[in-house]
């Protein structure tokens, strides 16, 4: 079986939030879950789902989906969109797939605003360190994302726990690494 092929499953999430050193709250239900993505109007990857099934996290770094501030959470969702129009507006960052930045800052932050609506939703795991909500898939990279820096964390969430939980070293780019359209761009 491929590297990508592999789901998380909810048995091996739970041996992988041992690591975190974390206190945890019960595991979210298929409905929660899915209310979670009614609300804010994303979907978890299914390695995600796997994640939040085993157990929630609790602490400051961690998005409480079911108790947490809903503003809170909505900032945490909306940030790596919102870093990225903080490093047009400050950086003079433009990325070229966009096409010529427009001279005028306001039609420069509209016309990123309106090609990043088309790109894969970033779902919040831990601190800066995101997940693209693609909801059939699994085997996705775990990026650290700030303003336009964005790292590869994990090539997939098992090696992003590992590596940031665990004593793993991150490992290397497997041959048939799964890229997130347009953030893994930002990573190279």
């Amino acid at each position: 079986m491929s590297h990508v092929q592999q789901v998380l499953t909810v048995e091996e999430a739970r041996k992988l939030q041992e690591s975190l050193g974390e206190p945890l709250r019960p595991g979210l239900s298929e409905a929660e879950l899915t209310d979670v993505e009614a609300q804010f109007g994303f979907r978890f990857s299914l390695d995600h789902r796997a994640f939040l099934t085993a157990g929630v996290p609790v602490g400051d770094r961690w998005p409480d989906w079911l108790h947490g501030n809903p503003d809170h959470l909505r900032k945490r969702l909306d940030w790596p969109v919102d870093g990225l129009l903080y490093a047009i507006e400050h950086n003079g960052f433009w990325h070229p797939s966009w096409g010529a930045r427009p001279r005028v800052l306001s039609n420069a932050l509209a016309g990123a605003q309106r090609c990043l609506a088309a790109v894969p939703q970033l779902v919040p795991v831990c601190g800066h360190a995101y997940l693209p909500g693609i909801a059939t898939a699994s085997g996705y990279p775990v990026l650290s994302v700030y303003h336009a820096d964005v790292a590869v964390r994990g090539w997939d969430l098992r090696g992003y726990l590992r590596h940031e939980f665990g004593d793993a070293p991150l490992a290397e780019e497997p041959a048939d690494a799964r890229e997130v359209a347009f953030w893994s761009g930002l990573s190279e």
